[in-house]
């Protein structure tokens, strides 16, 4: 399984398609065997699911996205996971716990300033 978590610095991102890159987990029997790093290519809409699709990863982590986005994701058969925050490690070691799930939090404006955890 790969898990990308999009990033800034080294804590989950606010949202997805504002990150600077994101951090892909490769998991075998839930447990992190290596990390790769892989900047965000730029906010289009509908590219960076597919984009993600083509990195063979099968689940997002972010703080927010967008509803479109969403679907998009999971329209690629990837699963998504929103309100998330915290160090990316960490959080992926809590998804991998079953201590982390989706609060299916949607941006609606595309500063999102403040309103993607809402």
């Amino acid at each position: 399984m790969r898990i990308a978590v999009a990033r800034d610095r080294n804590f989950v991102s606010p949202h997805f398609g504002h990150c600077e890159g994101f951090n892909i987990y490769n998991v075998k029997d839930n447990k992190i065997l290596d990390k790769t790093f892989v900047e965000n290519p730029g906010h289009r809409p509908g590219f960076l699911p597919v984009f993600l699709k083509e990195n063979e990863v099968d689940v997002i982590i972010a703080g927010g996205m967008g509803a479109a986005a969403q679907q998009l994701f999971q329209e690629n058969g990837i699963k998504v996971v929103v309100g998330a925050e915290g160090y990316c490690q960490e959080v992926v070691e809590k998804y991998l716990a079953g201590n982390l799930e989706s609060t299916g939090s949607v941006c609606h404006e595309h500063q999102h300033e403040g309103s993607c955890h809402s």
